[in-house]
Formats: structure tokens, C-alpha cells, sequence
């Protein structure tokens, strides 16, 4: 899998510290151009965004997700479901379709 990862300042200093490439982008209290600016020009294809405890981390998230929903983006909320998604992308490239018909004949062989 090839992405290119976009992060807030203190989420990239981590993915870079893990030896993976990332481009830091402002969170919406920070200036423009910023996350949902990138989310609103189609330059982000999938958004992870987890919810801090903090007032201005709280809204931001807001504007992530709610920007991210209009935009028709596929968003994760949890580190459980960005993990689990990330799993099934690796099979991406395996996928077929079976009948209901086809699975149930495998099962009485």
C-alpha cells in the first residue's frame, strides 16, 4: 500500500519518530491552509481523527469529521477501527465476490 500521510503538528513528529513519511498540515485553530481546507479540495482520501479531551482539540475534531462527512470521506474515530481497516486494505488486491449459492454448496461438500 502507497499513501501519502498528512498529520497535525504532534501526530507527525510521532509517525516520523516510527520512520514513516508525513507532511504536517495546521489544525483549523492553527491557520490556513489547513486539515478541513484539505479535506474540502478532495486532497484527503481517508481521515483518522480520535477526539482529545481539550476544548480547542474537541473542535477541531468537530470540523475534521463533519467536514469529512460532507465530503463523502471515509473517517475513523478509533485507533481499533484505523487498525482493523488498515488490515483488510492489505487484501485489497484479493477480493471476489461469491454467491450466497456458492458458499452454502462448499459447506454440504
Amino acid at each position: 500500500m502507497k499513501f501519502d500521510l498528512v498529520a497535525t503538528k504532534g501526530t507527525a513528529a510521532t509517525i516520523r519518530e516510527a520512520g514513516i513519511d508525513c507532511v504536517t498540515v495546521h489544525k483549523v485553530t492553527e491557520g490556513r491552509p489547513h486539515v478541513v481546507d484539505m479535506i474540502k479540495n478532495n486532497e484527503i482520501a481517508l481521515v483518522i481523527n480520535t477526539v482529545e479531551e481539550r476544548r480547542n482539540a474537541i473542535a477541531d475534531s468537530r470540523q475534521i469529521r463533519t467536514s469529512a462527512l460532507l465530503a463523502r470521506v471515509t473517517t475513523f474515530t478509533t485507533i481499533a477501527g484505523a487498525e482493523a481497516a488498515v488490515e483488510g486494505m492489505k487484501y485489497l488486491d484479493n477480493l471476489s465476490v461469491h454467491s450466497i449459492q456458492e458458499l452454502h454448496a462448499q459447506l454440504a461438500a
